[in-house]
């Protein structure tokens, strides 16, 4: 029996506007490749989507895009 589960893992935030900085908000980026990688994931199956608001908020998303074939790379 093995444990693997194929679904996409996410981590995701919204921030208001004055929650965040560029440089805060690369920081968090680089926080959560970091998360997914420490889980187990390649650096190409990472995917992160940031999209700001026209009030000045933003939102990041972080994918672990996991492969159908637990023994891929």
């Amino acid at each position: 029996m093995s444990l693997y589960q194929p679904e996409p893992v996410e981590i995701s935030t919204r921030m208001r506007p004055g929650e965040w900085t560029e440089r805060t908000l690369e920081a968090l980026i680089a926080s959560y490749r970091d998360k997914l990688q420490a889980m187990g994931a390649t650096a190409a199956e990472i995917d992160v989507v940031t999209h700001r608001d026209d009030r000045g908020g933003v939102s990041v998303v972080a994918t672990w895009i996991k492969s159908d074939d637990e023994t891929a790379p």
